[in-house]
């Protein structure tokens, strides 16, 4: 049959350790109308000058890890893990382990830790400005924090987080 997340998500979860890790076939780009988004080395990479913001990858994503991030933001969280710190040291070398560093070293508080996933609030964080200069990156012991830039995620950059 033909492999999509969907299929994937629904028999096994998927291919990686991480059961929120990013599955990789591709249903986000099949389902932008304004093909937006490409897979590399199976993971999304968008476009932002194609991309229109419609949220259509947003639904088609059965594991609930695609975001719409404003063109504007300052840093982006690519792990969506909502596992105890302790599993997620067991089952990834990259994911968010809850210390929440970043969440105390944000003067802007726009970093939360919310049902156990870290969450930026874009608003907060674009508003504050380049003076707290992007602390969160620097503070994370697991570095999963990246600088945003307005160009095109790379899927190393994706991949990275996801091994």
């Amino acid at each position: 049959g033909s492999r999509t997340c969907m299929g994937a998500s629904l028999a096994f979860g998927g291919p990686m350790a991480c059961q929120y890790a990013c599955i990789g076939f591709g249903d986000c780009a099949a389902a932008c109308p304004f093909d937006a988004i490409r897979m590399v080395d199976d993971f999304p990479v968008v476009d932002p000058d194609a991309c229109v913001g419609c949220g259509s990858c947003v639904r088609a994503c059965p594991k609930g890890i695609m975001e719409l991030i404003p063109s504007g933001a300052r840093v982006w969280v690519p792990c969506s893990t909502r596992d105890p710190g302790k599993t997620v040291k067991q089952a990834c070398g990259a994911g968010c382990i809850s210390c929440k560093m970043c969440v105390k070293a944000c003067p802007a508080d726009a970093v939360v830790l919310e049902d156990g996933i870290i969450k930026i609030d874009h608003k907060k964080c674009m508003e504050y400005g380049s003076e707290c200069g992007e602390v969160c990156v620097e503070k994370c012991p697991r570095h999963i924090f990246r600088p945003y830039q307005s160009g095109e995620k790379t899927a190393q950059q994706s991949r990275a987080v996801a091994a």
